[in-house]
């Protein structure tokens, strides 16, 4: 699971224009990595024109998800992950980005500027390559899962426990029924010898 890049875009008016952007291309190679920038710039300010204002998706290309949500008025945040990545999370992450933007640029500088420094994208990029380390439902589900796998164990265990407790009782039955019969043998025995 792997976010690639995100990218802030002014859609309106066309062409669209890139804000601000950031990228994690390490897992390419370094002579890759220019096209790769140049496809991820691409394939972002393509999906943010082709999204209806106020709407969210996702767009499948090869190995990548292009998740995209646009504000009314053409402001768009897209972040491209591989398939893997979950899409609630990729989401909330544009979502988020958004109005953490909307909040610290106002709407005129935003339509009058080609490029917006904002190295939070850099600190998101980061922190959102672990899914379950950056969203709070994913990290709850982790536990849960961590904890059913212990509780199974443990049921597991009682059960085996269960059993063994179960074959000593039998065990125990058995040796009551012989001791008994020895008794009974014994007596039978010992009642010809009298001693005197």
């Amino acid at each position: 699971m792997k976010v690639f890049h995100l990218s802030l875009v002014r859609t309106t008016p066309t062409p669209s224009v890139p804000l601000a952007t950031a990228s994690d291309l390490s897992s390419f190679s370094f002579f890759q990595r220019g096209s790769i920038q140049e496809f991820m710039n691409f394939f972002a300010a393509t999906v943010a024109e082709r999204t209806q204002d106020g709407q969210r998706q996702g767009v499948d290309q090869d190995n990548y998800v292009a998740y995209v949500y646009r504000q009314p008025g053409g402001l768009s945040c897209v972040a491209v992950t591989d398939k893997e990545y979950p899409a609630r999370v990729a989401l909330s992450l544009v979502a988020k980005i958004l109005d953490e933007f909307t909040k610290e640029f106002n709407a005129d500088r935003i339509s009058s500027s080609d490029k917006i420094p904002f190295p939070a994208l850099d600190d998101y990029i980061r922190k959102y390559q672990d899914p379950k380390q950056a969203d709070n439902i994913m990290k709850v589900q982790q536990e849960l899962d961590e904890t059913k796998v212990v509780l199974h164990k443990t049921i597991e265990g009682i059960l085996e426990r269960g059993e063994k407790l179960e074959s000593l009782v039998d065990r125990s039955n058995q040796l009551s029924d012989q001791s008994k019969m020895f008794y009974k043998t014994a007596k039978k025995t010992n009642a010809c010898c009298i001693v005197m």
